[in-house]
């Protein structure tokens, strides 16, 4: 009996040791914890998908390496927890990435022209050209935006749409004639431009509403459901080249649930996700919101996980981030800041007091202070009725949150998602208001009064989704065409902004003592990048790229000297998709 307790114990023991035996370490890098700052180890072991354990070369491959352990030589170079966008539209996106012409990071209009005709030529009878969201007039050189007429001149003959930001939109001769669009055409809210016979111009304005803009998009051409999940899965692995491993999406308008959710649902079921994804639900249908919001409580279930492979692989969290029609705070910095409905807080309240009491997190979209002044008499309200009591609530953009304001969603223990977005807009921002004399939106007083800061993008509509522009900006203050935006005593250091992208959007999808770290226990989501972001200019960050992303212990994205690690995807699809000739982000 005795030499079977040792032979079992003896058999535990090795048991034991083979299981902290790891899957993949990376040795000799500079891996930033983002623990606390200027903490770095060499090497990092990783098991099932979560870290083992972090410290010097010599320890980690001494304790944790075997025989069937995957080894990767960082060759110096700095790794980081893998960046959390806290709002991007990424489902919707991935709809239709293969099918649009992106102008992101392209540095003159010259080239965006010549890359339009180009597309054009490849482009088949009835397929529209489109260009959506990522650009602005300042980061091209001739600082300016296409005209009308050029656009037409490189376009004659197949439909083009080309948005600029929220506020404006081409449409060439031949896409009038195809929506067959006359000056009879009106859009609630917005401007189809004539000329002085009552013709089109092709020159769309959002007013009150981009109404207009997006429903013309909608008319435009749609990929199959086969080129859906090829279109998805080529986005979300553009996402990892920049080191991307986790998106909340935002949802958005034209986004539907179920119905547009069900080519990511089918890749997280099928395990070909290679991006942790939480999602939240937005009604579409003005006078609607309610009946949808009392229909998903009752029908399906928030923080269930339809990846069954990675834990928190795609989870439905909430809602937002638009609630109802009436509180849309429409940021076109084109035009003067609109007024709210004053039915607002009428239709508002009833949805808040319904996802309080089913204790569903919640988003909403607000960008000006006067109109989260009162959305905030709607929340409070609904709080001494039915406590929030730690309820995950949050505003995504505030640009200008007021302090009091900041005060209200403390007390609330409400959260604030911020983006870039005056990267895009902050010279239309100084037409209209002037320069700021502080920080807009406020990130460091946020931070002061110690409300959780998550940082994204809002891409793919209005800005690019490259997150190291994002930083750019944080640590910059600059706009896209290096205007100083902020106040240069204002911005923010290279350790505070890379955690808001890290630990920090981990708190809006309640991760946040799951990943955003590279620490024992947390998640195996981290990048290899190409440039040490620690020791870079800040005007320099805009050119890192990841040269190995991985995601739950798994290698996603390889590339340069670690390209033969690249795990293959599909080829893109259709054969005329611009992802095929152009790729994305435009180097």
């Amino acid at each position: 009996m005795k030499r079977l307790i040792l032979f079992f114990l003896f058999f535990s023991a090795l048991l034991s040791q083979a299981q902290q035996k790891a899957d993949l370490i990376i040795y000799n890098g500079k891996i930033a914890t983002m623990q606390k700052q200027n903490e770095f180890v060499e090497a990092i072991a990783i098991k099932d998908g979560i870290i083992l354990d972090t410290g010097t070369e010599k320890n980690i491959l001494s304790s944790y390496k075997s025989s069937a352990t995957k080894l990767v030589d960082a060759k110096g170079k700095t790794v980081i927890p893998g960046l959390n966008d806290s709002h991007m539209h990424v489902i919707r996106e991935g709809l239709n990435y293969n099918s649009e012409l992106r102008w992101d990071g392209v540095k003159t209009l010259k080239r965006a022209m010549e890359m339009l005709k180009e597309q054009a030529a490849r482009t088949p009878e009835g397929v529209w050209i489109k260009v959506i969201g990522g650009w602005n007039e300042f980061q091209f050189e001739e600082k300016r935006q296409p005209t009308i007429d050029e656009i037409n001149a490189a376009v004659p003959d197949k439909p083009v749409f080309i948005t600029y930001l929220y506020g404006k939109a081409f449409l060439n001769k031949k896409g009038i004639e195809v929506l067959k669009y006359t000056k009879d055409t009106k859009y609630e809210g917005s401007l189809l431009e004539q000329d002085a016979n009552g013709n089109l111009t092709g020159l769309m304005y959002a007013k009150e509403t981009p109404k207009a803009i997006y429903t013309t998009l909608g008319l435009t051409t749609k990929l199959t459901p086969e080129e859906r999940i090829n279109s998805s899965m080529q986005f979300n692995r553009e996402l990892n080249r920049f080191g991307l491993t986790s998106i909340i999406d935002a949802a958005g308008g034209s986004q539907n649930f179920p119905a547009d959710y069900v080519t990511s649902l089918e890749l997280a079921k099928q395990n070909k996700l290679s991006l942790r994804i939480s999602y939240y639900l937005f009604a579409q249908q003005k006078g609607k919101e309610l009946q949808d919001y009392e229909k998903w409580v009752s029908e399906t279930q928030i923080n269930k996980n339809d990846n069954l492979i990675v834990p928190n692989g795609y989870v439905e969290e909430g809602a937002g981030e638009n609630i109802v029609a009436s509180a849309a705070d429409f940021e076109n910095f084109l035009e003067p800041r609109i007024v709210l409905s004053d039915e607002m807080e009428k239709d508002l309240e009833p949805i808040i007091r319904l996802l309080a009491k089913n204790k569903w997190p919640f988003r909403l979209h607000a960008t000006y202070g006067e109109s989260i002044d009162r959305m905030l008499n709607v929340f409070e309200k609904v709080n001494k009725e039915i406590p929030f009591n730690g309820l995950r609530w949050f505003f995504d953009h505030a640009e200008t949150i007021t302090s009091s304001e900041l005060k209200r969603v403390k007390k609330l223990n409400g959260g604030i998602a911020v983006q870039f977005r005056m990267y895009y807009q902050g010279e239309l921002y100084n037409k209209l208001y002037g320069v700021p004399k502080t920080q807009l939106p406020p990130i460091k007083k946020m931070l002061e009064l110690g409300i959780p800061v998550g940082m994204g993008t809002d891409a793919t509509r209005i800005s690019t989704y490259n997150p190291w522009m994002s930083l750019h900006w944080l640590l910059t203050g600059k706009t896209i065409g290096g205007m100083q935006f902020w106040p240069k005593d204002q911005v923010l250091d290279k350790f505070t902004a890379l955690k808001l992208y890290t630990s920090g959007s981990a708190w809006f999808s309640g991760e946040e003592k799951e990943k955003g770290k590279l620490v024992k226990g947390m998640y195996a989501d981290l990048a290899i990048i190409s440039d040490d972001y620690f020791s870079l200019k800040p005007d320099d960050i805009r050119k890192i790229e990841s040269v190995l992303t991985v995601v739950n212990g798994k290698i996603v994205y390889a590339s340069a000297e670690y390209k033969d690690l690249n795990p293959e995807i599909p080829a893109v699809i259709p054969d005329w998709s611009p992802v095929k000739y152009f790729g994305g982000y435009q180097r």
